[in-house]
């Protein structure tokens, strides 16, 4: 039975299941009727983070320009370009045993592509969560709903995944930023 987590909780995630090495990190959403004429593509994003919360380098980022991080231990599904349907709209396929030493976080985000040429927010989104599935079962270990408490941002850092000891724990973030992609980037240490 799936762990449901409020903003702000975190669980133990390979302690609480042992063997665990292989994991899905699911991120679902859906758009609100919208009477600008413009399309909504919402995407998934990765960041690889060392212990000073910064990428080490650009390849650290994975988005739908670079599905994949240096080893192949974390790789996007693609990119889902309407959300539309049950379930999740796009996946990142974790390789635990594998994830580089110097990888100390790995931060799950969405984002909405051209937000402000389109005047569109997570105002406009609904039903948004992040889950972590077992790979080898489907089992769904973890869950968190973000909820409506967004209204002019543009990316939100939905959950993070992280090292404690030789253990790996989820935290459910759910922070906005109004500066989508370009924002995130800028914090995470990448130069855009």
């Amino acid at each position: 039975m799936a762990v449901n987590l409020s903003k702000g909780q975190k669980v133990d995630l390979t302690k609480s299941n042992p063997g665990l090495t292989k994991i899905v990190v699911g991120l679902g959403w859906d758009t609100n009727k919208y009477d600008g004429g413009k399309e909504f593509d919402l995407d998934a994003s990765a960041f690889c983070l060392n212990e000073n919360g910064k990428v080490n380098a650009d390849v650290d980022f994975m988005f739908y320009n670079n599905p994949a991080n240096s080893n192949n231990s974390i790789v996007l599904s693609g990119d889902n370009r309407t959300g539309e349907g049950a379930g999740d709209d796009e996946t990142i396929k974790i390789d635990l045993a594998n994830v580089p030493a110097n990888v100390n976080k790995i931060a799950f985000c969405i984002t909405i592509h051209e937000a402000l040429e389109r005047n569109q927010n997570f105002g406009q989104v609904a039903n948004s969560y992040v889950r972590v599935v077992n790979e080898a079962t489907g089992e769904e270990l973890i869950r968190y709903d973000l909820g409506e408490d967004y209204s002019v941002e543009t990316a939100v850092v939905v959950g993070e995944l992280y090292r404690h000891g030789a253990e790996w724990k989820f935290s459910a973030v759910g922070s906005g930023f109004k500066d989508g992609l370009a924002g995130l980037c800028r914090d995470f240490g990448i130069s855009i």
